[in-house]
């Protein structure tokens, strides 16, 4: 009998409109003639929000197509300064690294559920599952935070500093959760809730998130995510709109 405190078996990101939206050739080649489009005006100074609506009302986009688009173009000139800042493995061995809490777990979960994400033109690894201050931990948690200390071990760091966002629901729940599991690692854990995650995280180096803004002010970041999915899932099956329009 399932409780409240029980794990909800959920496949987290997925939605049946999906499979249209996102796995027929007709609507990836739209997907990409609008990214490729966004990607021009945003290199001519247009905002990401306006050149998104501009395209997606000509190519007639869902709102799901919209946010996939807008969260997987990136401009030229920001790709330039995240890579430049993005850290190895070997960088990362006896440091701290600062943890964007929910972002981190949510998208392990969704990789967990072989549900939608996406590899974006600065390498990142992001999904549009929109949950907006509301969350629940659900039966694929305990393997995304149990698949993060494995990681978090293997790279040898020194300490693991997670915030998890106040605002949004379950965030005490979610610290327990993962002081639970990464205690008894070769590396110290302290969790936060915080009202202002971003701003903590947008002064600091070492940071891990895919939040483009914190990305953009941050002093360096390592792109933990796609390391986690590297080594414990594999082969993943991402949607990549601009494949060929990735800049290192």
């Amino acid at each position: 009998m399932e409780t409240e405190h029980t794990p909800k078996q959920v496949k987290r990101g997925f939605v049946p409109t999906d499979a249209k939206e996102f796995g027929t050739a007709e609507n990836l080649e739209k997907l990409r003639k609008s990214a490729e489009e966004v990607y021009f005006l945003i290199n001519r100074g247009y905002a990401v929000k306006n050149a998104v609506t501009f395209v997606g009302n000509h190519y007639l986009l869902s709102e799901r197509q919209r946010t996939a688009v807008a969260r997987s173009v990136s401009s030229e000139k920001s790709i330039k300064i995240r890579r430049e800042k993005e850290l190895s493995d070997s960088d990362v061995a006896g440091k701290t690294l600062y943890i964007d809490g929910f972002n981190a777990v949510i998208t392990l979960e969704i990789a967990y559920s072989d549900s939608m994400l996406f590899r974006c033109m600065d390498g990142t690894i992001r999904d549009i599952a929109g949950l907006r201050g509301t969350y629940r931990l659900i039966d694929k948690t305990d393997m995304a935070v149990n698949a993060i200390a494995e990681t978090l071990t293997s790279l040898d760091i020194g300490k693991a500093v997670f915030y998890l966002d106040a605002p949004v629901s379950n965030s005490g729940r979610l610290k327990q959760k993962i002081l639970e599991i990464m205690q008894n690692k070769s590396f110290e854990t302290e969790v936060y809730i915080e009202n202002a995650v971003d701003s903590i995280l947008e002064s600091k180096s070492f940071v891990v998130t895919a939040d483009a803004v914190i990305l953009d002010k941050c002093m360096s970041w390592y792109n933990l995510t796609d390391t986690v999915i590297k080594n414990h899932i594999g082969n993943y099956r991402y949607i990549d709109i601009m494949k060929n329009k990735t800049i290192i």
